[in-house]
């Protein structure tokens, strides 16, 4: 019986962890899909907990699940890569060489002239899908090792040619 427990939670949280990060992203009819088994898995479990609450195994099993749960369905999720994220990048390097890298490999990449503490400095924004943030970061340590990175999540996107080759499938091939 603890086992069970555990193994339904495990699955109850995990589908409630990617449930949970599909509505943030804005996938609400995959998450309401998704949400339906997990509330049919919930019960179960719970109910298999209340049936037998003199039992302290089994809470600690349902416990456990749920931390299980939670970590998996992060990793589930990572493996995912929903969404998109835009990267700012700062460089001492003021050549082309960096954006040029960039965008040949498929980045959009916008670049201005900067100041910084130390003098003139590059920036660039940069848009690509989580799927290929990884990828990006090692390019720009690459080509620039003391390279300035900051990254957050895109929520909204719209215009430009990347996102027009984005929807005709012709990024990073």
């Amino acid at each position: 019986m603890v086992l069970i427990i555990f193994a339904i939670n495990i699955v109850y949280v995990t589908f409630f962890t990617v449930r949970m990060i599909l509505t943030l992203k804005g996938y609400r009819y995959v998450a309401a899909v998704v949400s339906m088994v997990e509330v049919v898995i919930y019960v179960v479990g719970l109910g298999l907990v209340l049936d037998s609450l003199d039992q302290i195994q089994n809470l600690v099993a349902y416990a456990l699940g749920y931390g299980c749960g939670v970590i998996i369905g992060t990793k589930i999720e990572e493996k995912m890569a929903l969404g998109y994220v835009t990267v700012n990048v700062i460089t001492a390097d003021e050549s082309q060489k960096l954006p040029n890298v960039l965008r040949s490999k498929g980045y959009g990449v916008t670049d201005w002239s900067a100041n910084g503490l130390d003098g003139n400095r590059s920036a660039m924004q940069i848009l690509t899908p989580r799927k290929y943030e990884l990828n990006l970061y090692s390019l720009i340590q690459e080509v620039d090792p003391k390279a300035f990175i900051i990254a957050y999540e895109a929520k909204t996107i719209h215009g430009g040619f990347w996102v027009k080759n984005v929807k005709k499938g012709k990024l990073f091939k």
